[in-house]
């Protein structure tokens, strides 16, 4: 008898705790009140998410599980104080220093949810040429296309589809960003810091074994056709 009410109790307890654990994992931000929490960010990302200025990323319709992430590590970053770890932890970007350090989790979580509720504006592609590794200038936004959708077999390059989708709104459920509408300054930013290993919290190195075999052409090619793709 004794032994029965101990394991009643026991599995009691740890359907308790498994519960906790489950509601943990799936709790979700909270976009209305995140309105206000994210007011601090319109600065530079604008009210709604859709910046004005090409050195600050658009957040608006951004995947809710990419963007939390993000500003995860940017917090990890911003909170390491070990020197010696400052330069390994987290995702570093300067311009947020300090802002993102005294919130707490559902603060994040809320913020991420309200600017993946807005509708991202796209930035809109531009006419241009690119010089490839010949010496050739090619129209950008053919080159573009052809990196997204078909990759560059020759150098081991994959599709960018595979993880952004065709339509460049990348896969929520999976947690790869969507990169439609993107300004393409901070598209190639982003690519070339991933290329020269200054940003590394892709998860098992994806981006940076993709980025290392993008030539300076196809990086500004696909960026700029990523800027209008919808």
């Amino acid at each position: 008898m004794k032994h029965n009410v101990k394991h009643a109790l026991f599995s009691l307890g740890l359907f308790a705790i498994t519960s906790v654990i489950v509601q943990s994992a799936s709790a979700a931000g909270d976009a209305t009140a995140g309105a206000a929490k994210a007011a601090m960010c319109g600065a530079c990302h604008g009210a709604d998410g859709n910046s004005m200025v090409p050195n600050f990323p658009k957040l608006a319709g951004q995947n809710e599980k990419y963007l939390l992430k993000q500003i995860h590590d940017i917090q990890a970053w911003d909170k390491e104080t070990n020197p010696a770890k400052k330069t390994t932890t987290g995702r570093p970007v300067v311009e947020m220093t300090g802002i993102l350090s005294a919130l707490a989790d559902q603060d994040l979580a809320d913020i991420a949810a309200y600017f993946a509720s807005q509708n991202t504006q796209l930035s809109g592609s531009q006419p241009l040429e690119v010089q490839i590794n010949s010496g050739i200038k090619v129209d950008a936004m053919v080159l573009g296309a052809k990196v997204y959708r078909a990759g560059n077999l020759a150098n081991g390059i994959p599709s960018c589809t595979g993880c952004h989708a065709p339509d460049g709104k990348g896969n929520s459920a999976a947690g790869y960003p969507r990169v439609s509408g993107q300004h393409a300054d901070y598209i190639e930013k982003q690519l070339t810091s991933f290329r020269a290993g200054n940003r590394t919290n892709d998860a098992e190195m994806t981006m940076r074994t993709i980025a290392e075999k993008l030539s300076d052409a196809e990086i500004k090619a696909v960026a700029n056709f990523i800027a209008g793709l919808n």
